[in-house]
């Protein structure tokens, strides 16, 4: 049975952690800055203090934003490979199948939003929350990386 935590961030009994889903944006933020909440949430992935759900659909789209980098920053294809191959060790994997898409505007913001439903995760951790107007109709939270590691206590 689902728990509410104080600050409102979903506990399953059986988990005890967060369960969530990254939005690109997030990843492609953290590696362009070592500043911010973004670069923190990356640094917490694998720490145990909230699992990560991955697609395939969802970790080739983390790849191509990634790699776009390589070209306008320092950030390095290895370090991309690196990234989403640690990414790709330390999240709960899904297989999605898309049986009632378009629900939102954006078909990749569609990839996140059935992986979010089919993982039962409480929460996407997005920068663009307007991009996903309407799914708390399915018991997800939409928070952006700050208000997420505040509600974990990471942040103040």
């Amino acid at each position: 049975m689902p728990l509410h935590a104080p600050h409102g961030i979903i506990y399953d009994t059986a988990m005890a952690v967060p369960q969530i889903v990254i939005d690109t944006n997030v990843l492609v933020s953290g590696l362009r800055s070592r500043r911010g909440a973004s670069h923190i949430l990356l640094r917490l992935i694998g720490s145990g203090k909230f699992d990560i759900h991955i697609s395939v659909p969802v970790v080739l789209e983390y790849e191509d934003a990634l790699m776009r980098l390589v070209t306008v920053t320092d950030v390095k294809k290895r370090d991309v490979t690196d990234i989403v191959d640690f990414v790709c060790s330390t999240a709960v994997h899904h297989e999605v199948y898309y049986l009632w898409r378009p629900w939102l505007k954006d078909p990749d913001d569609d990839k996140v939003l059935e992986l979010a439903v089919t993982a039962g995760a409480s929460a996407i951790i997005t920068y663009n929350r307007a991009d996903f107007s309407g799914v708390d109709r399915f018991g997800i939270r939409v928070l952006t990386p700050k208000d997420f590691l505040q509600e974990m206590g990471e942040l103040s």
